[in-house]
């Protein structure tokens, strides 16, 4: 590899690194992450180009899908919020700590709810930081029903972590 070449990877590399392992995880779990994500890199080193350069982002997290499902990892999996986010914050006590993990817990178990299509669109679009045309390629779609597909996964969490249920609020001096 020349290197301009290498310097090219190494910039990919450090750039994406992160959101394709954290993307990889929810794929096939922590301990095939990484082995996907350096699969998904050689496969870059291997790439010419002049073929990538432009689109890096949606190619990159297509190898990495690519390479997730080869592995034979069909069944999604959401990568433990808990263990990825919730032990990073600083200790502020034993009662907030639990908060965080409960909260995190609500958290990550409407994102286990979510149907397989829009769990990844979200994970691509939050994790990964990709646009909306990016996600399309990389999920085969229109950007328009990605954004359809993104909606719907948003509105879900809502409805799961905040919660439907409004008590509706009578108004002063009527009754029933």
């Amino acid at each position: 590899m020349q290197d301009g070449a290498a310097h090219w990877v190494m910039e990919a590399l450090s750039r994406y690194e992160a959101a394709l392992l954290r993307y990889a995880t929810t794929l096939v779990g922590r301990s095939l992450a990484a082995d996907v994500v350096q699969d998904t890199f050689l496969e870059l080193c291997r790439a010419k180009r002049e073929q990538v350069e432009g689109h890096l982002a949606a190619w990159l997290f297509t190898v990495c899908k690519h390479r997730a499902l080869d592995v034979g990892k069909r069944e999604r999996r959401l990568r433990s919020l808990e263990e990825a986010h919730v032990d990073e914050i600083p200790d502020s006590g034993p009662v907030s700590k639990l908060e965080r993990r409960e909260a995190a817990s609500r958290v990550s178990a409407a994102l286990a709810g979510l149907p397989e299509r829009e769990r990844e669109a979200l994970v691509l679009k939050l994790d990964g930081g990709l646009s909306y045309k990016e996600i399309a390629e990389v999920m085969g779609l229109t950007p328009s029903n990605v954004g359809f597909i993104l909606h719907g996964a948003l509105k879900r969490l809502q409805r799961e972590i905040v919660g439907e249920a409004e008590v509706p609020v009578r108004a002063a001096g009527r009754t029933s």
